[in-house]
């Protein structure tokens, strides 16, 4: 993956990492549809099948049910699994986005005449 490219999820492997956490934890679809209060299982299917993503609080409480990291869920597009660890993705976001300038901290500088603004 290059440092300049936008990172992007792989819904399919995604979906297979979610399958093979789920069931490695010896959790079944029906498990987790309790877990997560869903009077039906699709959205569950959907998830595995790389057809949706969980919403970011599903994730989380995902994350905590399969007892893994948000990140260890989701899979980077482009990357083979288990080749690239998150500081190294985090890094790579740093080299790309290190030049954006967070909002708030424009508005300051534009609030106090900063010239950087």
């Amino acid at each position: 993956m290059h440092a300049n490219t936008f990172p992007v999820i792989d819904l399919e492997a995604t979906g297979a990492n979610i399958l093979r956490l789920r069931q490695a934890r010896g959790l079944s679809v029906r498990d987790l549809q309790q877990y997560f209060g869903f009077e039906e299982p699709q959205a569950i299917y959907k998830w595995q099948r790389g057809k949706s993503l969980p919403t970011v609080d599903n994730l989380y409480a995902l994350s905590i049910l399969l007892d893994v990291p948000m990140n260890e869920i989701l899979v980077a597009a482009g990357v083979p699994q288990g080749n690239i660890t998150y500081k190294e993705q985090e890094q790579q976001v740093k080299a790309c986005c290190s030049h954006f300038v967070p909002v708030r901290n424009r508005a300051r500088r534009a609030w106090r005449g900063d010239k950087a603004a």
